[in-house]
C-alpha cells in the first residue's frame, strides 16, 4: 500500500507567479504571450468557426485532423508549463490527467472519422453542407470539453458541461431520421434534468462558500473553495453532493439515470459514440470528482463514499444483466459503458490511494479500449449495412483485420490479460476484499454477468457464420491498433513517472 503514496514526479512544476507578473519574466517586462492552457481552448474553437465554411470534405477531414494534432500537442506541453492559476483557468495534476486522454482520443476518433465520414457521405447518408457542420461541431464539443476540464470557476465549468451535451445532441441528431431525433430529443431532455440538477449543486456550494469567502466571483473559484473548504456549513455541502451526483450522474450514465446513453450511441455517427464513451462520460466524471475533494475536505460533511459506491454497483449489475438483451450491436457496447462508468465510479467511491489509483487507471484503460470498439463497430456496420448482430457474423474470415480488432478489444474490455484492463480491475477487486469482502463479491458478480454477455455476442459476431455483405472495407486502422497497442502495453508495463503520477492525484483525491 505504501508504494502508492509517493511524491509525485510533476509536483512542483505549477509555481507562483514572479514580481514581474508571468513566470520566467524579468520585474518590469511584459510579454505578450499565449499558455498552452489557452491553446487548447483557442485551437478548436478558432477550427470549428473556419471547418463551417470550408466546403470540400476532404480539406474539412484534414483540417478537422489537424486543429485535433495541434490540441494534443498543446495538451502535451501542459505536462512540464503549466500557468499560473487565475480566476479562470486552472491546470494541475488532476485535471491534466483528463486534458491529455481528452486530447489523444479527440486525435485518434478525427482520425477514423475521415475514412468513416467519407463512406457515410458516399452513400448519401450525409451531405457535404451536413459534413460542414460535423466537423464544425466536432470542434466545438471538444472546445466545451478542454473547457470544462481547465476552469477553474465552478460555475464556468457547469457552463462548459453543458456547451459539450448540447453540442453531442446536434450531432446525435445529424442523419435526421425519425429514429436520430428521437435519440437526440431523449438525450436533450434528460441531459437537461441532469444539468438542472447540477446547477441547483453548484449553487447551494456558492452559498455556502459565501459566508466564509465573501460574496463575488471568489465564492465560485475552485482553488479558493478548497483552502476553505473546512469552514464551510456541512449540511449545504451534503445537499449539494447529492444534488451534483445526480446531475452530473446522469451525464456519466449511471443506473437508474442512463436511459439516454444507449439511443445516443446507437442513433448518432460512431465517431460520436466513440467520444461519448472515451471523453464525454469522463468530463462528467471530472466535475463529480472536483466536488467530492470539497466534501473531503470538509471534516464534518458526510462520506461520499458510500453513496457512489452504491450508484457504482448498481449500474455494474445492472449493465451486466441488460447486456444478454441487447439486439444491436451500439446498444451493446452502450451497456458496456454503464457497466465501466460503474467500476470507475465504485473504484472512486472507495477512495484511499489504492482506490483512486485503480479508478485513474480505469478509466484511461476504458477510454482507450471503448473508443477502440466503435471504431471497429462503425467499420463493421458500414460493411455489413446493420448494426443487428443477428445480421453480422465470420468477421475473422470474411474481414480479418477488423474481425480480430474486434476480438483484441472485447478482450480488453472484458478485463482479460496481458491488457490494462484487467490490471485495474485486479486493482479494484482485490482491495476491495480487503477492505470490504461482500462488496467486492457483489462487484465480481456483476463482472462475471458482463463478461458472460460479451463473450457470448463476441463468439456469434466473430466466429459464428459468415452472415450478411461481404463486401471491401476502406478503413483507417492506424487508430484502432495505436489504441490496443497502448492498452496492451499498460497491462504489461507502466512507465515509473506514470505511475508516481496517479499515486500523486490518487492522494489528492483523499
Amino acid at each position: 500500500m505504501d508504494r502508492f503514496q509517493g511524491p509525485s514526479p510533476l509536483a512542483g512544476v505549477q509555481g507562483a507567479a514572479p514580481p514581474g507578473g508571468v513566470r520566467g519574466e524579468a520585474p518590469g517586462t511584459h510579454t505578450m504571450t499565449i499558455d498552452p492552457v489557452e491553446l487548447v481552448l483557442l485551437v478548436p474553437l478558432v477550427a470549428a468557426a473556419l471547418l463551417v465554411v470550408v466546403p470540400s470534405y476532404r480539406l474539412g477531414a484534414a483540417g478537422n485532423m489537424l486543429a485535433c494534432l495541434v490540441t494534443l500537442v498543446c495538451a502535451l506541453m501542459l505536462l512540464g508549463d503549466r500557468p499560473v492559476p487565475g480566476q479562470y483557468l486552472l491546470v494541475d495534476d488532476l485535471n491534466v490527467v483528463f486534458i491529455v486522454l481528452n486530447s489523444f482520443v479527440g486525435f485518434t476518433t478525427s482520425t477514423f472519422s475521415a475514412s468513416y465520414i467519407a463512406h457515410e457521405l458516399e452513400t448519401g447518408r450525409l451531405t457535404p453542407r451536413h459534413l460542414r457542420f460535423y466537423h464544425a461541431m466536432f470542434q466545438l464539443m471538444l472546445f466545451g470539453m478542454n473547457l470544462a476540464l481547465v476552469a477553474n470557476n465552478i460555475g464556468l465549468m457547469w457552463v462548459a458541461v453543458e456547451l459539450a451535451t448540447l453540442t453531442t445532441v446536434v450531432m446525435v441528431g445529424i442523419y435526421r431520421t425519425h429514429e436520430a431525433l428521437e435519440a437526440a430529443w431523449k438525450y436533450f431532455i434528460l441531459g437537461s434534468v441532469g444539468i438542472a440538477l447540477a446547477l441547483f449543486g453548484t449553487i447551494l456550494v456558492y452559498i455556502a462558500a459565501r459566508p466564509v469567502v465573501g460574496e463575488g466571483m471568489d465564492a465560485m473559484v475552485w482553488t479558493t473553495l478548497i483552502a476553505h473548504a473546512r469552514d464551510f456549513d456541512p449540511p449545504l455541502l451534503n445537499i449539494a453532493f447529492i444534488f451534483l451526483l445526480l446531475g452530473y450522474g446522469t451525464k456519466v450514465g449511471l443506473a437508474p439515470l442512463h436511459a439516454w446513453l444507449p439511443d445516443a450511441h446507437a442513433e448518432g455517427p460512431t465517431p460520436i459514440s466513440a467520444v461519448l464513451s472515451g471523453l464525454l462520460l469522463n468530463v462528467a466524471l471530472y466535475a463529480l470528482l472536483r466536488f467530492k475533494m470539497l466534501l473531503a475536505a470538509n471534516p464534518d460533511a458526510i462520506a461520499p463514499g458510500p453513496l457512489m459506491i452504491a450508484l457504482g454497483l448498481l449500474s455494474v449489475i445492472f449493465a451486466g444483466l441488460m447486456l444478454y438483451r441487447r439486439r444491436d450491436i451500439k446498444r451493446l457496447f452502450a451497456y458496456s459503458s454503464i457497466e465501466h462508468m460503474g467500476i470507475i465510479v465504485f473504484a472512486f467511491g472507495m477512495a484511499g490511494p489504492l482506490g483512486n489509483f485503480a479508478g485513474l487507471l480505469q478509466m484511461t484503460m476504458h477510454s482507450l479500449t471503448k473508443s477502440a470498439i466503435f471504431f471497429t463497430v462503425g467499420h463493421i456496420a458500414q460493411v455489413k449495412g446493420t448494426q443487428r448482430i443477428a445480421e453480422m457474423g465470420g468477421l475473422t474470415e470474411t474481414h480479418p483485420l477488423l474481425g480480430w480488432g474486434l476480438v483484441a478489444g472485447v478482450a480488453a474490455i472484458l478485463g482479460l490479460p496481458p491488457f490494462g484492463v484487467f490490471t485495474s480491475e485486479f486493482l479494484v477487486v482485490t482491495s476491495t476484499f480487503a477492505r470490504e469482502p461482500v462488496l467486492a463479491v457483489l462487484l465480481v458478480i456483476g463482472l462475471l454477468l458482463a463478461f458472460g454477455a460479451l463473450l457470448l455476442r463476441l463468439t456469434d459476431v466473430a466466429f459464428g457464420p459468415v452472415r450478411g455483405p461481404i463486401g471491401p472495407v476502406h478503413a483507417s486502422y492506424i487508430p484502432l491498433f495505436a489504441h490496443l497497442l497502448l492498452v496492451l502495453i499498460a497491462g504489461i508495463w507502466l512507465p515509473g513517472p506514470m505511475v508516481a503520477w496517479f499515486q500523486h492525484v490518487a492522494a489528492l483525491l483523499g
